[in-house]
Protein backbone atom coordinates (compact mmCIF):
# COMPACT_ATOMS: atom_id res chain seq x y z
CA UNK A 1 0.00 0.00 0.00
CA UNK A 2 1.08 3.55 -0.78
CA UNK A 3 -0.22 6.67 0.95
CA UNK A 4 -0.63 10.07 -0.64
CA UNK A 5 0.29 12.17 2.37
CA UNK A 6 -0.71 15.49 0.79
CA UNK A 7 -3.41 16.31 -1.75
CA UNK A 8 -6.26 18.78 -2.19
CA UNK A 9 -9.40 16.81 -2.98
CA UNK A 10 -11.55 19.90 -2.45
CA UNK A 11 -9.95 21.80 -5.31
CA UNK A 12 -12.25 22.05 -8.38
CA UNK A 13 -10.11 19.91 -10.71
CA UNK A 14 -10.48 16.95 -8.35
CA UNK A 15 -13.77 17.59 -6.57
CA UNK A 16 -15.68 17.73 -9.86
CA UNK A 17 -14.75 14.11 -10.60
CA UNK A 18 -14.10 12.79 -7.11
CA UNK A 19 -15.58 9.28 -7.58
CA UNK A 20 -13.29 8.75 -10.58
CA UNK A 21 -10.26 10.13 -8.72
CA UNK A 22 -10.84 7.86 -5.74
CA UNK A 23 -11.40 4.84 -8.01
CA UNK A 24 -8.11 5.53 -9.80
CA UNK A 25 -6.35 5.74 -6.45
CA UNK A 26 -7.76 2.40 -5.31
CA UNK A 27 -6.74 0.76 -8.59
CA UNK A 28 -3.19 2.09 -8.16
CA UNK A 29 -2.90 0.70 -4.63
CA UNK A 30 -3.18 4.04 -2.85
CA UNK A 31 -4.70 3.01 0.46
CA UNK A 32 -4.96 6.37 2.20
CA UNK A 33 -5.00 10.04 1.24
CA UNK A 34 -4.76 13.21 3.31
CA UNK A 35 -6.70 16.17 1.96
CA UNK A 36 -4.93 19.27 3.20
CA UNK A 37 -6.46 22.44 4.56
CA UNK A 38 -5.64 25.79 2.99
CA UNK A 39 -8.31 27.81 4.84
CA UNK A 40 -9.66 27.22 8.34
CA UNK A 41 -12.92 28.66 6.99
CA UNK A 42 -13.27 25.58 4.76
CA UNK A 43 -13.12 23.14 7.69
CA UNK A 44 -16.59 21.75 7.02
CA UNK A 45 -15.61 20.86 3.46
CA UNK A 46 -12.58 18.87 4.61
CA UNK A 47 -14.56 17.24 7.40
CA UNK A 48 -17.29 16.13 5.00
CA UNK A 49 -14.77 14.62 2.60
CA UNK A 50 -13.13 12.57 5.32
CA UNK A 51 -16.41 11.45 6.85
CA UNK A 52 -17.72 10.32 3.47
CA UNK A 53 -14.63 8.34 2.44
CA UNK A 54 -12.85 6.01 4.87
CA UNK A 55 -9.60 6.25 2.88
CA UNK A 56 -9.43 10.04 3.37
CA UNK A 57 -8.06 11.93 6.37
CA UNK A 58 -7.82 15.71 6.66
CA UNK A 59 -5.98 18.56 8.37
CA UNK A 60 -6.85 22.03 9.65
CA UNK A 61 -4.84 25.17 8.96
CA UNK A 62 -4.11 28.23 6.84
CA UNK A 63 -1.79 28.12 3.83
CA UNK A 64 0.74 30.98 3.77
CA UNK A 65 -0.87 32.27 0.57
CA UNK A 66 -4.03 32.84 2.61
CA UNK A 67 -2.45 34.08 5.84
CA UNK A 68 -3.67 37.63 5.22
CA UNK A 69 -7.24 36.31 4.90
CA UNK A 70 -7.01 34.48 8.23
CA UNK A 71 -4.39 36.42 10.20
CA UNK A 72 -6.00 36.14 13.62
CA UNK A 73 -7.23 32.55 13.91
CA UNK A 74 -6.03 31.65 17.42
CA UNK A 75 -4.22 28.45 18.26
CA UNK A 76 -7.17 27.55 20.49
CA UNK A 77 -9.44 27.47 17.41
CA UNK A 78 -7.07 25.13 15.59
CA UNK A 79 -6.84 22.95 18.67
CA UNK A 80 -10.63 22.72 19.01
CA UNK A 81 -11.23 21.87 15.35
CA UNK A 82 -8.43 19.30 15.27
CA UNK A 83 -10.28 17.22 17.86
CA UNK A 84 -12.32 15.65 15.06
CA UNK A 85 -11.33 11.97 14.90
CA UNK A 86 -10.28 12.12 11.24
CA UNK A 87 -8.31 15.36 11.53
CA UNK A 88 -4.74 14.09 11.82
CA UNK A 89 -2.53 17.19 11.53
CA UNK A 90 -2.25 20.96 11.71
CA UNK A 91 -1.56 22.89 8.50
CA UNK A 92 -0.51 23.37 5.90
CA UNK A 93 1.19 26.46 7.20
CA UNK A 94 4.56 28.04 6.63
CA UNK A 95 6.34 30.57 4.46
CA UNK A 96 6.11 31.25 0.73
CA UNK A 97 8.39 34.04 -0.42
CA UNK A 98 8.11 33.02 -4.08
CA UNK A 99 4.60 34.38 -4.64
CA UNK A 100 4.38 36.62 -1.54
CA UNK A 101 0.58 36.49 -1.65
CA UNK A 102 0.50 37.49 2.03
CA UNK A 103 2.84 39.92 3.78
CA UNK A 104 5.86 38.10 5.13
CA UNK A 105 5.38 39.28 8.70
CA UNK A 106 1.81 37.94 8.62
CA UNK A 107 3.03 34.62 7.23
CA UNK A 108 5.55 34.33 10.05
CA UNK A 109 2.96 35.19 12.70
CA UNK A 110 0.41 32.69 11.39
CA UNK A 111 3.09 30.01 11.08
CA UNK A 112 4.08 30.40 14.73
CA UNK A 113 0.41 30.19 15.73
CA UNK A 114 0.17 26.86 13.95
CA UNK A 115 3.29 25.64 15.70
CA UNK A 116 1.69 26.53 19.04
CA UNK A 117 -1.38 24.48 18.09
CA UNK A 118 0.82 21.60 17.01
CA UNK A 119 2.67 21.63 20.29
CA UNK A 120 -0.57 21.75 22.30
CA UNK A 121 -2.35 18.96 20.41
CA UNK A 122 0.59 16.65 19.84
CA UNK A 123 -0.46 16.42 16.19
CA UNK A 124 2.18 16.92 13.51
CA UNK A 125 2.50 20.12 11.49
CA UNK A 126 2.40 20.10 7.69
CA UNK A 127 4.93 22.74 6.60
CA UNK A 128 4.93 24.68 3.34
CA UNK A 129 8.32 26.23 2.58
CA UNK A 130 9.22 27.97 -0.67
CA UNK A 131 12.09 30.40 -1.24
CA UNK A 132 12.21 31.08 2.50
CA UNK A 133 14.93 28.75 3.72
CA UNK A 134 16.71 31.24 6.00
CA UNK A 135 13.59 32.37 7.86
CA UNK A 136 12.24 28.82 7.98
CA UNK A 137 15.42 27.53 9.58
CA UNK A 138 15.38 30.39 12.09
CA UNK A 139 11.75 29.86 13.10
CA UNK A 140 11.96 26.07 13.29
CA UNK A 141 15.13 26.19 15.37
CA UNK A 142 13.71 28.82 17.71
CA UNK A 143 10.35 27.10 18.14
CA UNK A 144 11.84 23.66 18.62
CA UNK A 145 13.88 25.15 21.44
CA UNK A 146 10.64 26.22 23.12
CA UNK A 147 9.25 22.68 23.00
CA UNK A 148 9.55 19.86 20.51
CA UNK A 149 6.85 19.03 17.95
CA UNK A 150 6.44 16.70 14.99
CA UNK A 151 6.33 18.02 11.45
CA UNK A 152 6.87 17.30 7.78
CA UNK A 153 8.49 19.53 5.18
CA UNK A 154 5.97 18.86 2.44
CA UNK A 155 6.63 18.88 -1.33
CA UNK A 156 10.30 19.46 -0.66
CA UNK A 157 11.90 21.82 -3.17
CA UNK A 158 14.21 23.79 -0.89
CA UNK A 159 17.94 23.67 -0.31
CA UNK A 160 20.14 21.06 1.27
CA UNK A 161 20.62 23.10 4.47
CA UNK A 162 16.90 23.21 5.24
CA UNK A 163 16.62 19.48 4.64
CA UNK A 164 19.51 18.79 7.00
CA UNK A 165 18.25 21.14 9.70
CA UNK A 166 14.81 19.59 9.38
CA UNK A 167 16.19 16.09 9.82
CA UNK A 168 18.35 17.20 12.74
CA UNK A 169 15.23 18.66 14.40
CA UNK A 170 13.35 15.41 13.93
CA UNK A 171 11.21 16.42 10.96
CA UNK A 172 10.10 14.22 8.08
CA UNK A 173 10.64 15.18 4.43
CA UNK A 174 8.01 14.52 1.76
CA UNK A 175 8.70 14.37 -1.96
CA UNK A 176 6.23 15.10 -4.75
CA UNK A 177 6.23 14.71 -8.52
CA UNK A 178 9.01 17.31 -8.66
CA UNK A 179 11.33 14.41 -7.82
CA UNK A 180 10.63 12.89 -11.25
CA UNK A 181 11.34 16.03 -13.29
CA UNK A 182 14.38 15.92 -15.55
CA UNK A 183 15.89 19.10 -14.06
CA UNK A 184 15.48 17.98 -10.42
CA UNK A 185 18.92 16.48 -9.91
CA UNK A 186 19.47 18.55 -6.75
CA UNK A 187 16.19 17.35 -5.22
CA UNK A 188 17.03 13.72 -6.00
CA UNK A 189 20.45 14.19 -4.42
CA UNK A 190 18.84 15.60 -1.27
CA UNK A 191 16.30 12.75 -1.20
CA UNK A 192 19.15 10.25 -1.28
CA UNK A 193 20.58 11.83 1.88
CA UNK A 194 17.38 11.81 3.94
CA UNK A 195 17.27 8.88 6.39
CA UNK A 196 14.88 6.19 5.24
CA UNK A 197 12.80 6.51 8.39
CA UNK A 198 11.98 10.17 7.54
CA UNK A 199 10.77 9.78 3.95
CA UNK A 200 7.22 10.40 2.75
CA UNK A 201 5.63 10.66 -0.69
CA UNK A 202 2.80 12.86 -1.88
CA UNK A 203 1.17 14.35 -4.96
CA UNK A 204 0.15 17.87 -3.89
CA UNK A 205 -2.64 17.14 -6.39
CA UNK A 206 -4.01 18.71 -8.48
CA UNK A 207 -0.56 20.27 -8.98
CA UNK A 208 2.88 18.95 -9.96
CA UNK A 209 1.92 15.76 -11.78
CA UNK A 210 4.93 13.46 -12.06
CA UNK A 211 6.46 12.17 -15.26
CA UNK A 212 4.83 10.73 -17.42
CA UNK A 213 1.82 12.94 -16.59
CA UNK A 214 3.68 16.23 -16.24
CA UNK A 215 1.53 19.15 -17.36
CA UNK A 216 -1.71 17.31 -16.68
CA UNK A 217 -3.99 17.44 -13.66
CA UNK A 218 -2.36 15.49 -10.85
CA UNK A 219 -4.30 13.02 -8.71
CA UNK A 220 -3.50 10.67 -5.81
CA UNK A 221 -3.06 7.61 -8.07
CA UNK A 222 0.04 9.23 -9.54
CA UNK A 223 1.95 9.10 -6.26
CA UNK A 224 3.03 5.64 -7.41
CA UNK A 225 5.28 7.27 -10.00
CA UNK A 226 6.97 9.47 -7.42
CA UNK A 227 7.42 6.45 -5.16
CA UNK A 228 9.04 4.53 -8.03
CA UNK A 229 11.54 7.33 -8.60
CA UNK A 230 12.25 7.61 -4.88
CA UNK A 231 12.92 3.88 -4.76
CA UNK A 232 15.47 4.26 -7.56
CA UNK A 233 17.10 7.23 -5.83
CA UNK A 234 17.66 5.42 -2.52
CA UNK A 235 18.37 2.00 -3.99
CA UNK A 236 15.19 0.27 -2.83
CA UNK A 237 12.55 -1.81 -4.56
CA UNK A 238 9.06 -0.47 -5.17
CA UNK A 239 7.64 -2.78 -2.52
CA UNK A 240 10.28 -1.62 -0.05
CA UNK A 241 9.55 2.06 -0.66
CA UNK A 242 5.84 1.40 -0.15
CA UNK A 243 6.62 -0.34 3.12
CA UNK A 244 9.03 2.39 4.26
CA UNK A 245 6.82 5.37 3.45
CA UNK A 246 3.67 3.76 4.84
CA UNK A 247 5.40 2.93 8.13
CA UNK A 248 6.76 6.48 8.28
CA UNK A 249 3.33 7.94 7.60
CA UNK A 250 1.70 6.06 10.46
CA UNK A 251 4.58 6.91 12.79
CA UNK A 252 4.26 10.64 12.13
CA UNK A 253 0.48 10.74 11.75
CA UNK A 254 -0.19 8.50 14.73
CA UNK A 255 -3.82 9.61 14.95
CA UNK A 256 -4.41 8.02 11.53
CA UNK A 257 -2.90 4.78 12.82
CA UNK A 258 -5.22 4.85 15.84
CA UNK A 259 -8.25 5.54 13.63
CA UNK A 260 -7.39 2.64 11.35
CA UNK A 261 -6.90 0.29 14.29
CA UNK A 262 -10.25 1.33 15.72
CA UNK A 263 -11.99 0.83 12.36
CA UNK A 264 -10.50 -2.66 12.06
CA UNK A 265 -11.52 -3.72 15.57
Amino acid sequence: MLIDSHCHLDFPDLQARLPEVLAHAAEAGIGRMVTISTHVARFETYRALAEAHRDVFFTVGTHPHNAAEEPDVPASRLVALSAHPRCIAIGEAGLDYHYDKSPRDVQRKVFRTHIAATRETGLPLVIHARNADEDMIEILSDEMGRGRFGAVLHCFSSGEQLAQVGVDLGLYVSFSGILTFRNSEDIRRIAAQVPRDRLLVETDAPYLAPVPYRGKTNEPAYVAHTARTLAEVIGATESEIAEITTANFYRLFSKAAAADRQAAA
